[in-house]
This record gives C-alpha cells, sequence and structure tokens, in this order.
C-alpha cells in the first residue's frame, strides 16, 4: 500500500495544449484536468495535469524553483534539498515521499534542467531519475525510475498555461492496479495548491532575467 502516497513532483513529455486520443480524462474539476494513459513497456499509467494559471511565467517558475517550500505545498512531500547546483538552470535535487509506518520512506533523485524557447517564450522543467547519485539510506527505498517535464505556455491574456506530465515505477510488489488508483490523488491535491500558492507576494513579486513573458 506504499504507492497510496505518492508525492507527484513537479512534469510534461512535450505534449501541446491538444490532448492526444490515447490520453483518457480521469478528472476535471476546479478548472484541474487530469488525464491517464497506459506507459510504453508498462503496466502503470502515466499521469498529465493541466490548467490555466493567472498568473506570471516569473511568478510560477520561481514557486517550482522554491525546493525549500516544496514540503509545505507538494504532496507528501517530507525533505526536500539541493545536493548540487550546476549552474543557474540545472541541478540535482534530493526529496523524500512520507509514508505510513510501518512503510520504510521513499526517496529519489533528480537532475532538474529548465530551458525557455526564445521565440515562443514556451518554459519547460524536465526531471530525470539519478537513483544512484548517492548510496541509498539506511530505511529509505530509492525510486528506482521517474521521469517528468513542465511546460508552461504563456497565453496571450496574460494567464499560463501548466502541463505536468509524470511517470513513476518504484518497482517492489505492489501490483500495477493498485498504483494506477494511487497514483491519480496526488496530482488535483499538488494543483489546487499551486493555484494558491503562485498567488503569495513573494512569487508575484519575483523576477528572474533568464525568464522573459510573452510581451518581453
Amino acid at each position: 500500500m506504499r504507492n497510496l502516497i505518492f508525492y507527484l513532483f513537479i512534469s510534461s513529455l512535450g505534449f501541446s495544449q491538444n490532448i492526444s486520443s490515447d490520453w483518457h480524462l480521469y478528472k476535471n474539476e476546479n478548472g484541474i484536468s487530469i488525464y491517464t494513459r497506459k506507459a510504453d513497456n508498462s503496466n502503470i499509467k502515466q499521469l498529465k495535469s493541466v490548467v490555466t494559471l493567472k498568473t506570471s511565467l516569473n511568478s510560477i517558475v520561481a514557486l517550482l524553483n522554491d525546493w525549500d517550500a516544496y514540503p509545505e505545498w507538494n504532496y507528501k512531500c517530507g525533505e526536500s534539498r539541493t545536493l548540487k547546483t550546476i549552474n543557474e538552470t540545472e541541478l540535482i535535487h534530493y526529496q523524500t515521499v512520507v509514508t505510513p509506518w510501518p512503510v520504510e520512506e521513499e526517496d529519489f533523485i533528480i537532475n532538474v534542467k529548465l530551458v525557455q524557447d526564445p521565440k515562443t517564450k514556451i518554459v519547460t522543467i524536465t526531471s530525470t531519475n539519478l537513483p544512484n547519485y548517492i548510496p541509498p539510506y539506511p530505511n529509505r527505498t530509492r525510486i528506482k525510475y521517474l521521469e517528468g517535464k513542465w511546460t508552461l505556455t504563456p497565453l496571450s491574456n496574460g494567464s499560463v498555461l501548466a502541463v505536468y506530465d509524470f511517470f513513476v515505477n518504484p518497482g517492489g510488489l505492489v501490483p500495477a492496479w493498485l498504483l494506477n488508483t494511487a497514483i491519480t490523488y496526488g496530482p488535483y491535491e499538488n494543483f489546487q495548491n499551486l493555484i494558491q500558492w503562485v498567488q503569495k507576494p513573494k512569487y508575484q513579486k519575483a523576477k528572474s532575467p533568464l525568464i522573459k513573458e510573452l510581451n518581453q
């Protein structure tokens, strides 16, 4: 049952606003749409979350880059820390997933990269799993396979279309049907929190020389 509490971190595999026919709508509520589809070579489903945010690119990027705040708003996030800053747009991140006793806490390590298209101003933030970057900790289960990507598309009305696609296969003995039931809980809660948190003054005021708005 440990995967009932999966943290669904922050991803897209390069999808546009048009959802292809192999994605199936799982939930559509309060402006948040959650889609699932069968992953290649796996019985575990991929997830896509979509929402339009009334905010700037700078504000949402500032929130997603505020790793210290993740335990406060991200689903079942325990520890969250940067292991290495490679440059202004790339880092190695470590995070744990809170699990109920007596299940071992889970953790993962990801290489996070941010890129903005100079013409469209679309921002992508990709997360690539690095399970062997550091040795596993005692009493923690290292997630072996995880991939994700945010796609942030600025709109002409000043909003941002945020698309987050995610796939995780933690391994272990939990059957795929149970995982597929469990992993649909986190994205909706994450996006509800995202909508509220991005409006906080410190994110609304954030400006980065790396991020250009649509009209810049």
